[in-house]
């Protein structure tokens, strides 16, 4: 076991397939005739799951502990904040993000309303109050990933020096990443009730 746990990759590998048997467990138990669309269904929710869960556990890690405490490190630390652990926490940060939202996107598509959610109800009058409240958290979703890629991370990247920029624009692309971070931020729990409260709220 300890051979597992002391590989990053091997364990992310075995809890793979500890969540695989999961399923396979459910459908020996429960006594379920094997159906591909609802494999695929539940597939595509533990990615979108999974992807969310990498993306606001990483906007709050930013947001509750980096920022805050970025005052608190001496000078000649900092470097490493922002030259190794910041930038890797953006990789997960910004991919997560990505994926949520296709997963998202697809899942809704899967299920069949997509287009309910996308128009937040409109389509029928709204009349469904559980694609209301979708469409409100799907929005709200897209809004974060769009904040993510064409306003945090470039700024990100201005902030950091990994891209060329003078040295005076350094600390206003910081602050706009930071203002958008904490706007995402505000989003996310919105967001998340809408998600959750659309599945739990509506039976």
């Amino acid at each position: 076991m300890g051979g597992i746990l002391s590989n990053l990759r091997s364990t992310v590998i075995f809890s793979i397939i500890l969540a695989v048997l999961m399923y396979a467990l459910y459908y020996f138990a429960s006594g379920s005739s094997y159906s591909p669309s609802l494999v695929t269904v539940a597939f595509l929710r533990w990615l979108h799951v999974i992807s969310g869960v990498m993306w606001i556990g990483l906007l709050w890690y930013f947001n509750f502990v980096q920022i805050p405490n970025m005052a608190k490190i001496p000078d000649d630390q900092k470097p490493a904040i922002g030259k190794v652990i910041a930038p890797a926490a953006l990789f997960w940060f910004r991919w997560g993000a990505l994926a949520t939202l296709l997963t998202g996107l697809a899942l809704a598509g899967q299920r069949g309303y997509l287009m309910q959610t996308l128009t937040i109800g409109a389509l029928e009058g709204f009349s469904n109050p559980q694609h209301v409240f979708l469409g409100v958290g799907m929005w709200l979703g897209i809004i974060m990933a769009f904040n993510v890629w064409a306003i945090i991370w470039p700024k990100q990247k201005i902030a950091l020096g990994l891209v060329d920029a003078p040295a005076e624009a350094k600390p206003a692309a910081a602050r706009t990443a930071m203002l958008f971070s904490r706007t995402n931020t505000l989003l996310s729990l919105p967001m998340l009730v809408a998600m959750t409260g659309a599945q739990t709220l509506f039976g």
